[in-house]
């Protein structure tokens, strides 16, 4: 019975074996052109074909009827080379010699009757023109007949693609006011469409024979052998460009870039995490740049170890406080003089805790109860807790009027006790009570029920907000985790991104100069950024933070595994336009038309995203792209592995 099997086992493979055999001769006898040729191509249309295959599409042919004066390298194509699913072919034909030198001759004697003919006419300006024209003539004759110079012949064709003819007119439209702005025209193959066509096969067969004259500098222009290199003078070792295999320098802080702010974008298990990692420990060390994560997973409590840094867990257990309601004094430039002051900004601060304790009325459900009234109470009373201690512009309003002498025998102000969720809550409870307008009536009582869970005083199950901080961010520490991952997913740990930005932008960004002589380069990173996007305070507040991060010298880094949230969120948009760099590593299929129509990638780099291995990815900064491979080293390995049965089999190492 094995043997039988045994035997059909080798019939199948021997099989199998003829058929690959077979389809290997076959491939081997066929020509290129049979290779290639589509199942059918209709040619009846004057301006384009439709190419028959497993799925119809239509192509329309075009090549360069008019050329600038001058052009820059590699700028003259650049814009039709990177359209997006176009092909282009440029046909090279050297031109001898004698002949450049009898056509140039020729044409200097037809400028230069044409320049007589002007001057008679008294036509001073054609006149003009004619006589450059003529001395460049010249001068070009001159340098081919001493060998510094040569005459080409060059016929550029594209090809353009399209699913269906709507797409193909509107790409169509616009590639030719892209090329316009180089002021090179091109033109629609018309009644030549399958002659074009396979002039831009790789058959090296020009069909139509439309060319321009081009000498060796000039020539250089068109070429497409171009690579995009992204690079700093300062900067950290990122990865390496996998096209031209040199080192990526990025320096997140350069004076090229219009912003500060990065935002990375891929699936689970692509590598946002250690790229971030590495990119923290590295800045850290080569260019003392401070960096706060906002850890929603408990990922970079490691890297704060092994950096020297802080580590701080927030959860219903640890005793750990953060008061929402913390403000600092910051300096601001005064519009009359442009001389630096110190103020407190009272108003903003009240607008960030009443959009925080709208978030925490509204809760998970995202009650619709709240409305602009419950705002206004919420706000009003805010603003009574802060006029309360006598809080205001002045930033001596923070500190109580006792002050002594430290040991060093300088002068010790001590801050004002905070007001608090707590605090707030019994003001609440007092103008409810002495609340007599019907219509307020239902927002008191509303308030009161659902925020007395982040009451200490109630034992709320998510009073971790209230009271007065239990610590201060210390200036000069080279990286502070702050640990979100115990809290609750759906709503305590959106909520805590949201009120420890706030809270992150008094004691983190604020504390930084706008001076740059002065300030300290600072980064802040928002790990699973989409949490923050169902709420729209959140959103509000991370849209402002990207906008102003900028004059505080601060990078704000975005981090998310879901794109499609921020694309059909128009208000978190605002993110993306705010970030001068883009980092999209391994996508999921199902993300990768949404980025397309957002960023306008390519064809080809959209292909790339969707099958490219972990630790791949496209960089964008600015208008340059790189293919970009981050290889972390073996010790970075150790603190920025995030895989966790690599975790786990690092410690079973470890042990024995």
């Amino acid at each position: 019975m094995f043997k039988r099997k045994r035997q059909e086992e080798e019939k199948r493979k021997q099989a199998a074996n003829d058929e690959l055999e077979k389809e290997t001769m076959y491939l081997k006898t066929k020509t290129i052109k049979e290779l290639i040729a589509p199942s059918g191509i209709d040619a009846s249309k004057m301006d384009h074909l439709e190419i028959i295959s497993n799925v119809k599409r239509y192509a329309r042919s075009f090549y360069v009827s008019t050329l600038p004066r001058m052009a820059t390298f590699p700028e003259l194509f650049r814009d039709m080379y990177l359209f997006g699913d176009i092909n282009t072919s440029i046909y090279i034909n050297p031109i001898q010699e004698s002949s450049s030198q009898n056509e140039l001759n020729r044409v200097i004697n037809e400028l230069e009757t044409e320049r007589i003919v002007a001057a008679d006419k008294g036509n001073i300006n054609r006149e003009s023109t004619l006589t450059q024209k003529r001395i460049e003539a010249e001068q070009l004759r001159d340098e081919i007949a001493a060998g510094f110079n040569k005459l080409f012949e060059a016929s550029i064709v594209s090809t353009l693609f399209a699913y269906n003819q709507t797409d193909l007119d509107k790409l169509t439209k616009l590639l030719a006011t892209e090329m316009s702005k180089s002021l090179v025209g091109i033109k629609n193959a018309w009644a030549m469409q399958e002659e074009a066509f396979k002039s831009n096969l790789p058959l090296m067969d020009d069909k139509i024979h439309i060319s321009h004259t081009f000498d060796r500098r000039s020539m250089a222009t068109i070429f497409p052998f171009t690579t995009s290199e992204i690079g700093h003078a300062t900067g950290v070792p990122l990865g390496f460009n996998r096209q031209t295999g040199t080192p990526i320098l990025f320096d997140n802080f350069h004076p090229s870039l219009t912003n500060y702010n990065i935002v990375i974008f891929a699936k689970s298990g692509a590598g946002k995490s250690v790229t971030m990692k590495t990119l923290i420990s590295r800045s850290s060390v080569l260019m003392d740049i401070e960096s706060l994560a906002l850890d929603a997973e408990g990922e970079y409590s490691i890297v704060a170890e092994s950096l020297g840094g802080i580590n701080v867990v927030l959860s219903p257990t640890s005793k750990t406080i953060i008061n929402l309601f913390d403000i600092e004094p910051e300096k601001v430039k005064d519009e009359i003089t442009g001389r630096e002051r110190t103020i407190v900004n009272v108003e903003n601060k009240v607008e960030d805790v009443t959009q925080a304790l709208l978030t925490m009325a509204k809760g998970s459900t995202r009650s619709s109860d709240v409305n602009e009234l419950t705002k206004q109470i919420i706000a009003e009373s805010v603003a009574e807790e802060y006029t309360a201690l006598g809080i205001n512009s002045d930033p001596n309003s923070l500190y109580t009027n006792s002050s002594r002498m430290d040991t060093s025998d300088k002068l010790y102000r001590a801050k004002k006790q905070m007001p608090t969720i707590g605090s707030w809550y019994k003001r609440i409870q007092k103008k409810a009570k002495e609340n007599d307008n019907p219509d307020y009536q239902f927002h008191y009582s509303y308030l009161l029920k659902v925020m007395k869970q982040y009451i200490r005083e109630y034992d709320g199950q998510m009073a971790y907000f209230d009271g007065q901080s239990t610590f201060e961010l210390l200036e000069g520490s080279p990286f502070i985790n702050l640990d979100i991952s115990q809290l609750e997913e759906r709503f305590a740990r959106p909520l805590a991104q949201q009120i420890l930005l706030s809270w992150i932008w008094e004691k983190f960004v604020k504390k930084n100069s706008e001076d740059r002589k002065k300030a300290s380069k600072k980064r802040v990173i928002v790990d699973e950024a989409w949490m923050l996007l169902p709420y729209p305070e959140a959103v509000d507040f991370l849209n402002t933070m990207a906008r102003r991060a900028r004059k505080r010298n601060v990078s704000l880094a975005i981090i998310s595994q879901r794109f499609q949230d921020f694309y059909e969120k128009p208000e978190a948009q605002a993110v993306l336009t705010s970030s001068d760099t883009k980092l999209f590593l391994a996508q999921d299929k199902s993300e990768i038309q949404y980025l397309k129509e957002v960023f306008k990638l390519s064809e080809g780099e959209a292909g790339f995203l969707v099958n490219c291995f972990k630790g791949e990815g496209l960089l964008k900064v600015g208008s340059d792209t790189a293919i970009l491979k981050i290889t972390p080293t073996a010790k970075e390995f150790e603190f920025v592995e995030t895989n966790l049965n690599k975790l786990v089999e690092r410690e079973r190492r470890k042990l024995g």
